[in-house]
């Protein structure tokens, strides 16, 4: 007996002397992979750039799993606010109030910012921007230098949320120019971006670090332990040769024209990035189909909890549907996943607060057509039955509902095609659903045009076979 427990002791613990090998720790990193050449993804539809493969090489070094978390710029550090993820590498600079919310590694690459215009435009200064229009990016170092300036040189900005809707802005003509971290806007430029750097002094010398959370020492102990190796191997220096040769604007056409294909007919696109809009689409319909279902679950009893002979229970009902059907998805969105955790100390999973979002929004509106078209049958129904000895449940539910859900059916399938449209708003969780995926496709070629055209054809045809199949629906019930 004792010799059977000293072998069980032995394979679970180990053999005496033997180190106990500990669990390999994971790391989640939020990075935006609409930033090349740090983030983007490649021809292949692989998470490639500066960034991404200085984490993976740190992860390898350090024995650590690493779970790359693709999401906005601005997105990524309220996550890492909330606690919803462990660090963020985005070329983020290392600023003076960025160091009062989180602790940063040691820096990995030194940056600066740049001033880009249109390619025919004749700005060619700071002076030159005087009661124009300026286009940054929410939350970057480039945005708050131009905002810092703009005083001075009499220009207003406006904001956007990822790099290619700045640049787009500078190309339609609606802003005179943008700010940009100089590698990013050369490698922009390079895939054929029709913009150019004027010719300027590098403004607002900065670093790139990774941050994490004040609370998480040993995180950021673990990444300067990485950062040094790469440096002493020279695995550091290989990874910025690849990606930026020499740093010139000719060293960065010939490395992206290696990292994508030149050709951008919209056919060649479409082919390229078939399997990226098809996974983004699942993604879509999974959102839409679990949010309606959990949508209608709780808009038809809240809806039902508004018509019940009780002041507490339509008192409940309409606060319900006052306050979810007026806040704007977005702001519940973010406040669901970025502020909620914060209270409670809980990470809430993307997808999951993507669906708490639908319910609450969608149920809301659910509710209230739920409630209107139980009100739409004649009140007289209801009298009658209850004149005929039926108790008020059993009137609802043989009299009143069944008539009520032929009013209903319509507004039940336009919900749906509602649902599936607003998933597009959860992008901003990081959510990788079909609009998400057309940004990270335009920030590797720059062909906004064509893809998001290719985005919403794939929109109007899911709704126009919803829109048959409400119709169908519809003379289903009322034959």
């Amino acid at each position: 007996m004792g010799l059977l427990l000293a072998i069980v002791v032995i394979l679970v613990v180990g053999k005496p002397g033997e180190p106990v090998q500990a669990a390999e720790k994971t790391y989640t990193v939020g990075t935006d992979v609409t930033f090349a050449p740090f983030e983007f993804t490649d021809k292949n539809n692989q998470q490639v750039g500066i960034d991404i493969d200085i984490l993976k090489a740190i992860a390898k070094a350090e024995g650590f799993k690493l779970n790359i978390k693709v999401t906005s710029f601005n997105g990524a550090v309220q996550e890492l606010q909330a606690g919803q993820i462990d660090g963020v590498m985005a070329g983020m600079s290392i600023t003076k109030e960025r160091k009062e919310m989180f602790n940063f590694s040691d820096p990995y690459f030194k940056s600066g910012v740049v001033m880009a215009v249109a390619k025919t435009s004749k700005i060619k200064g700071f002076a030159d921007l005087r009661g124009k229009r300026v286009a940054i990016k929410t939350g970057t170092a480039a945005g708050a230098y131009a905002n810092s300036i703009k005083k001075k040189y009499g220009f207003t900005t406006v904001t956007f949320d990822d790099s290619n809707n700045v640049y787009q802005d500078v190309i339609a003509g609606n802003s005179a120019a943008c700010f940009e971290d100089k590698p990013v806007i050369q490698y922009a430029i390079a895939t054929g971006l029709a913009l150019r750097i004027t010719k300027m002094k590098l403004a607002d010398p900065n670093n790139y670090g990774i941050a994490v959370q004040k609370s998480d020492p040993e995180f950021l102990a673990t990444l300067n332990r990485g950062l040094k190796k790469l440096r002493q191997t020279g695995e550091y220096d290989r990874i910025i040769t690849h990606y930026l040769g020499n740093g010139s604007q000719k060293e960065q056409t010939e490395k992206a024209k290696a990292a994508g294909s030149t050709d951008h007919s919209f056919g060649t696109l479409l082919k390229q990035n078939w399997g990226t809009l098809m996974s983004g689409l699942q993604e879509t319909l999974a959102l839409t189909l679990v949010g309606i279902i959990c949508a209608t679950i709780v808009g038809v009893l809240m809806g039902l909890l508004g018509v019940v002979p009780s002041r507490w229970a339509q008192s409940t009902a309409t606060i319900f549907i006052y306050l979810f059907r007026g806040l704007p998805l977005m702001v519940l969105a973010l406040f669901i996943y970025t502020g909620v955790p914060m209270v409670i100390g809980t990470k809430i999973p993307a997808f999951v607060a993507g669906i708490i979002t639908l319910t609450l929004n969608e149920g809301a509106y659910t509710a209230a057509f739920v409630k209107g078209g139980i009100g739409a049958v004649d009140k007289g129904q209801m009298e009658a039955a209850r004149s005929l000895g039926l108790p008020w449940g059993r009137a609802m539910r043989r009299v009143i509902l069944p008539q009520g859900i032929k009013i209903m059916i319509p507004s039940f399938i336009n919900q749906f095609i509602i649902t599936l449209k607003d998933t597009s708003i959860l992008s901003i969780l990081g959510l990788l659903e079909l609009t998400q995926t057309g940004k990270i496709i335009i920030a590797r070629n720059m062909q906004g045009f064509k893809i998001w055209t290719m985005v919403a054809l794939i929109y109007l045809i899911i709704i126009t076979l919803l829109t048959w199949l409400s119709n169908w629906v519809q003379r289903k019930v009322q034959a």
